[in-house]
């Protein structure tokens, strides 16, 4: 951990060290996550195409603003973000997003596996910065409100009337991606 030279009022240097620490990887992840998306939007094919397609667009545009929200909180802390595609690289925590041309519902399948780790990671981190850096706590619930009410959109094309998931069980991406897609083999 780098302790920064400043931070915010009210909290220690090294406090803020480790706030930026964290929100350095969730930098990272939402910056991963608007690429993916971006990926998904231009290799989605099938019957659902465009509906898939129009869908990413805003969840692109809002994530990207949460990276930005994100990097300008690091800053106030007194850190410098690593936008990098690099560091990015360098520094995740996660495999790249491994399915290219495929069905919408075969990309859906494993973006649900893509948002799943997110928000977990998410909220591992609003509960670590609960006592220390309450603000950087509420930034992130507000981006959590977002992050779940895009993977309910994923999901209600996973979802069958009885309220099951065509990917439960699954762990991995091209998993959920082959569980959607019922095996087909677009996946």
């Amino acid at each position: 951990m780098s302790t920064p030279r400043y931070t915010v009022p009210g909290m220690s240097t090294r406090d803020g060290g480790a706030v930026i620490e964290l929100l350095n990887l969730r930098l990272h992840a939402l910056n991963d996550l608007a690429l993916t998306l971006k990926h998904v939007h231009w290799n989605v094919v099938g019957p659902h195409f465009i509906a898939v397609h129009e869908m990413l667009d805003p969840q692109v545009e809002a994530v990207r603003a949460m990276v930005d929200e994100t990097a300008e909180r690091i800053s106030t802390l007194g850190g410098s973000p690593h936008g990098t595609p690099g560091a990015l690289v360098a520094e995740r925590t996660w495999d790249d997003y491994g399915i290219g041309r495929a069905g919408a519902i075969a990309h859906l399948g494993a973006l649900d596996v893509v948002y799943t780790g997110l928000i977990e990671e998410h909220r591992a981190v609003a509960r670590a910065t609960e006592e220390t850096d309450p603000v950087t706590q509420d930034m992130l619930i507000g981006q959590l409100h977002s992050l779940e009410l895009f993977q309910w959109f994923v999901r209600a094309h996973l979802e069958t009337a009885g309220g099951d998931l065509s990917t439960a069980g699954a762990g991995t991406e091209r998993g959920a991606a082959e569980r959607a897609a019922g095996g087909d083999s677009s996946a």
